[in-house]
C-alpha cells in the first residue's frame, strides 16, 4: 500500500510539475495580467481535470457524464502534451542563443588610466560598438513572443485533432513479409493477423472493437494472434466490449496473452473471459497444429512484468516450449520486446510483441528506441525474427502522430 501511495504521489508531482512549467513558459511573455491569469487558471482547471479522470475510472459505474469527462480530459492531455514538447524546445534554443549571443559580447572597455599611455591613434582604431550592444526592445520581444505563443497553442490543437482522427478510425493493414530461411513448404505463405494494444475502456469501445475484427475477417488469416494490452477496466466494465472479439474462427485458432495492462485490472479474470470468447490463452504454455503437413508451434509468456502484480504468472519463455515434440517452427507471442533474450535461449524462430505503441505520437515516435531496442516493424535477434507492432489502439490521448496503428497481416516467407 505504502508503495502504491508513493507513486501516486510522485506521478502527482511530475504531473503537477509539468503544468506549473508550461504555465511558467507561456506566462512570462503575457503582458496583460488578465490574460496570464485565464492562462494560469486554464492550466490549472487541466491538471484538476486530468486527475479527477483518472482517479474515477476505478471507483465510479459507467455513465455518460463520466464518459464524457474522461473524453474531454483525454483530449485535453493531448493538446497539453504536445504543448508541453514545443514550449520544452522553445524554452532550449532561447537558452542557446542567450548563452550564444553571451559568448559574443565584446570584452569590457579597459580603464581610461590603463590607456593614458596608449598611442591615441590605436585608440582611435578602437571598434565602434556593434549590434550586439544595442539595447533589447522589450515592446517588440514580447510582441515576437506572444505570436509564438498562440502559434504553440494553435500547432497543439491542430496536431491533436489530426491525431485523434487518425487514432479514432479502424486501422490500416500493414502486410509485412518474413523471410524465413528454410522454411517448411507447408508453412510457406501461412497467414497471420496480428492486433495488439486496443486499450478498450475509456475512450475505445465495441464499435471500435467490432470494426477492427470485420476487418480481420476480410483477410482471411490462417491464424490470429494478440499479444497482449486488451483493455483498461474490469471484466464486468467491458465485458460487452470485448464480446466481438468471439466472431473470430481463423481455421488453425485465435491465441492471446496478456500484457502489462490486464494485471491492473485483475488479469486471472480476464484471462478466463477471454478463453470463454473461444481464444487459447497462453500463460507460458503452447500449442502444435497441424498445416499442410508441417508442424507449428505457437507458444505465448505472460507480461515481462506480470510477477509484480500476480506472482504465478511470472513470465517464463523456456517454461512455454517445454515439452514440445518436434517441429518446424516456433513461434512466440509475447507482449514486451525484452521477452527476446530468453526466447531466443529457449528455442524460439520468431517472435511477435507489442507494448511500445511505436512511440503513439510525437515525439515519443522519435524517443522509443532509446527505451526499446526494438520499438516497431520487423528486425532480427541472432538466429530470431521479430516483429513489434505499433499496436491497434491507443493508451491515454486519443492521439496517433508518427506511429500510426495498424492490424499487421504476416505472411512467412521460405527464402
Amino acid at each position: 500500500m505504502l508503495r502504491i501511495i508513493v507513486f501516486v504521489l510522485f506521478v502527482l508531482l511530475i504531473w503537477g510539475g509539468g503544468h506549473a512549467y508550461v504555465g511558467w513558459s507561456l506566462g512570462r511573455f503575457i503582458q496583460r495580467p488578465r490574460l496570464r491569469r485565464a492562462v494560469w487558471g486554464l492550466i490549472g482547471m487541466h491538471f484538476a481535470l486530468s486527475v479527477t479522470a483518472m482517479s474515477i475510472r476505478r471507483i465510479t459505474p459507467e455513465t455518460l457524464w463520466k464518459e464524457t469527462l474522461q473524453w474531454v480530459a483525454f483530449m485535453g492531455m493531448g493538446i497539453f502534451s504536445i504543448l508541453f514538447t514545443l514550449c520544452l524546445l522553445r524554452d532550449l534554443v532561447l537558452l542557446g542563443s542567450r548563452l550564444y549571443l553571451k559568448k559574443r559580447q565584446p570584452s569590457p572597455a579597459p580603464e581610461p588610466a590603463a590607456l593614458a599611455g596608449t598611442d591615441a591613434s590605436l585608440r582611435a582604431d578602437a571598434p565602434s560598438p556593434g549590434p550586439l550592444d544595442a539595447p533589447d526592445d522589450p515592446s517588440r520581444r514580447a510582441l515576437f513572443q506572444g505570436v509564438l505563443n498562440t502559434g504553440m497553442v494553435s500547432a497543439s490543437v491542430v496536431a491533436t485533432g489530426y491525431g485523434f482522427v487518425q487514432a479514432t478510425r479502424i486501422p490500416d493493414v500493414r502486410r509485412v513479409e518474413v523471410p524465413i530461411k528454410g522454411l517448411a513448404a507447408g508453412l510457406d505463405g501461412f497467414k497471420i493477423v496480428q492486433i495488439s494494444d486496443i486499450h478498450v475502456g475509456p475512450t475505445i469501445k465495441r464499435d471500435f472493437v467490432q470494426g477492427v475484427v470485420d476487418r480481420i475477417k476480410t483477410l482471411n488469416p490462417d491464424m490470429v494472434a494478440f499479444t497482449g494490452d486488451l483493455i483498461d477496466g474490469y471484466v464486468p466494465q467491458l465485458r460487452a466490449d470485448v464480446a466481438p472479439l468471439g466472431q473470430l474462427n481463423p481455421p488453425y485458432g485465435n491465441y492471446y496473452v496478456t500484457g502489462n495492462h490486464e494485471y491492473y485490472w485483475d488479469g486471472p479474470g480476464w484471462c478466463e473471459e477471454v478463453a470463454s470468447l473461444g481464444w487459447n490463452v497462453l500463460l507460458n504454455a503452447h500449442k502444435v497444429v497441424e498445416v499442410n503437413g508441417a508442424r507449428l508451434l505457437v507458444g505465448g509468456v505472460t507480461d515481462y512484468s506480470a510477477e509484480r502484480h500476480y506472482a504465478p504468472h511470472k513470465t517464463d519463455p523456456h517454461k512455454a516450449i517445454a515439452g514440445a515434440p518436434p517441429v518446424d517452427f516456433r513461434l512466440l507471442l509475447a507482449h514486451q520486446p525484452k521477452s527476446i533474450w530468453e526466447a531466443s535461449k529457449a528455442g524460439f524462430d520468431m517472435q511477435i510483441s507489442g507494448h511500445t505503441h511505436g512511440g503513439q505520437f510525437w515525439p515519443g515516435n522519435l524517443l522509443v528506441g532509446f527505451a526499446h531496442p526494438f520499438s516497431r516493424g520487423l528486425d532480427d535477434y541472432e538466429e530470431m525474427k521479430i516483429y513489434v507492432s505499433c499496436g491497434t489502439g491507443y493508451w491515454g490521448p486519443p492521439l496517433r502522430l508518427g506511429a500510426p496503428s495498424e492490424i499487421t497481416l504476416l505472411t512467412l516467407k521460405s527464402v
